[in-house]
């Protein structure tokens, strides 16, 4: 009513955003990175990169708006990789891929879901016992079954209960417990006890 009156001056609506560069992922790492830059930086080669984006892609597609385009499926992957390889803050990961902070956020729960949903039941098996046992009675350890150790998870302080998450080091944890076969593969694993719980 007012700008029909004459008494304000009509506002062109626009969307932005912040300028950011996307370059180093695009034209570095892409493009110009080895496979010893990328066993450095992602702990996987590029071929294996490559391989977990396929397996992913059912859970990760989005499709572009109006707005703006989606991430593609790699890049979101990188994000996530990235974050849980290396302990730089959000800030830093989205500045480094030219994405926003709480884009950081996402990719990395998107791709840790996937993960959950689409690969730990193919990649984590028990496998053939009898197998896993020779193979480590080869090595020297005669009777084993797997190799099993914890670690503990850096979590911000939950809301509730905060004190069971502090670890005997003083941080807010989360356990991890993993079993490994005679070659190194994972044939079991939980997460989830708060930090203060003892490793047995």
């Amino acid at each position: 009513i007012m700008v029909s009156m004459g008494h304000v001056d009509p506002v062109e609506r626009r969307f932005w955003a912040r300028e950011t560069s996307t370059d180093w992922w695009d034209r570095i790492v892409l493009q110009v990175w080895d496979e010893s830059q990328w066993l450095r930086n992602f702990r996987m080669r590029k071929g294996t990169f490559l391989e977990l984006c396929e397996l992913l892609s059912p859970a990760l597609k989005h499709q572009d708006t109006r707005m703006r385009a989606a991430l593609t499926i790699q890049k979101r992957v990188a994000i996530a990789l990235w974050k849980l390889a290396m302990p730089d803050s959000y800030r830093s990961v989205a500045n480094q891929f030219g994405v926003g902070k709480s884009t950081v956020g996402v990719a990395v729960m998107q791709v840790a879901h996937a993960i959950v949903d689409l690969l730990l039941s193919k990649v984590v098996t028990l496998g053939d016992m009898q197998v896993i046992i020779d193979g480590f009675s080869a090595m020297g350890f005669p009777n084993c079954g797997g190799a099993i150790d914890g670690t503990h998870i850096p979590i911000l302080g939950p809301d509730h209960q905060g004190s069971q998450y502090i670890n005997r080091k003083g941080y807010f944890s989360m356990v991890l417990q993993a079993l490994v076969d005679h070659k190194g593969r994972f044939t079991n694993i939980n997460i989830g006890w708060p930090g203060k719980v003892h490793d047995a």
